[in-house]
């Protein structure tokens, strides 16, 4: 059992284990609780941060851990526990995905921004700019004309509430081709960001993991972590 509440509570884990802190890929494997952790689907490649990881701001306790911690532009992913708390992308909120979506659905829109602004009131949220009063200089466009929004998750790292300068604005989102790093966030193919949003389910209180080697191994015992899926079945989630 973990000694972390979030995992012991979660019905669906995505661990994502990395070489080394400075590593910007890893390998993304997804469980189900069962009578213990199954694996849901094969083993996904993953972009990283290009700088890697860094320990970010989640579920995890706050131990002063030995490793790089996660600022607001080292180009590195955050490491830890996170849960994942919304789906977001380019289809409208009337679309069959939105529609099937088991977490909360944004509708990308022009004025759909991600706030990447320390200095902002609305620094790592995702806001209507043409419903509040804006007062940042930097932000990020939900809607892109590339695909790498066009489906994707969010990963509530550094909130309640966020810290300026703590790192803002992490996805799981379609990667610009494999071995194509982030600026901070963990992306994959279009096939398999559809298949992930179609299976993460508000009511099983899914949560990212995100661990170079070393960590993973120090800590899964603690954690309640299951072992890394070298194989799995041959189907992907329903989605």
């Amino acid at each position: 059992m973990s000694d972390c509440p979030a995992l012991a509570s979660s019905g669906q884990l995505l661990l994502v284990v990395a070489p080394d802190w400075n590593s910007p890929s890893g390998v993304l494997c997804c469980f189900e609780r069962g009578a213990d952790w199954q694996a849901a689907f094969p083993p996904i490649p993953v972009s990283l941060g290009k700088s890697g990881l860094a320990w970010g701001r989640g579920l995890h306790a706050d131990d002063n851990p030995v490793g790089p911690k996660k600022r607001e532009g080292d180009g590195r992913a955050p490491a830890g526990i996170f849960a994942i708390t919304a789906l977001f992308g380019a289809a409208p909120a009337d679309s069959p995905l939105a529609h099937a979506a088991k977490l909360p659905y944004l509708a990308a829109t022009p004025n759909l921004k991600a706030i990447d602004d320390p200095a902002s009131a609305f620094y790592n949220q995702i806001v209507d700019q043409s419903a509040v009063t804006p007062d940042w200089t930097s932000c990020e466009d939900m809607l892109r004309d590339d695909e790498r929004y066009a489906v994707g998750a969010v990963v509530a790292h550094n909130v309640g509430p966020a810290v300026p300068g703590a790192g803002s604005c992490i996805f799981l989102h379609v990667w610009g081709g494999e071995g194509v790093p982030t600026a901070g966030c963990t992306a994959m193919a279009m096939a398999d960001m559809m298949a992930l949003a179609g299976w993460l389910d508000g009511a099983a209180k899914p949560v990212l993991v995100q661990l170079p080697q070393a960590e993973y191994e120090a800590r899964r015992a603690a954690w309640g972590l299951p072992a890394l899926t070298t194989r799995g079945d041959s189907r992907r989630p329903a989605g």
